[in-house]
């Protein structure tokens, strides 16, 4: 398993893809895959059944883990 200069909690810039350019914070980083899931970006609805924790169901907007070779660490 490789390890990463990025970490949880860090503040990075996307560099590639639909959210080009955006700032943002890792909730998250999945080093098995090579990748990260960032604050606010690349963001998808997903369909949820209900549940005890959500009895109407409906759409959810759920982040989705972008290719760590995309981000880096924003200055500041």
């Amino acid at each position: 398993m490789a390890k990463f200069k990025i970490k949880k909690g860090d503040l990075v810039e996307v560099i590639a893809g639909d959210d080009k350019g955006k700032k943002a914070k890792v909730l998250r980083v999945l080093p098995k895959d090579s990748q990260v899931i960032v604050e606010g970006c690349k963001v998808a609805k997903k369909a949820v059944k209900p549940s005890d924790k959500n009895p109407k169901g409906g759409f959810v907007d759920k982040e989705m883990p972008i290719h760590i070779s995309n981000v880096k660490k924003a200055e500041g």
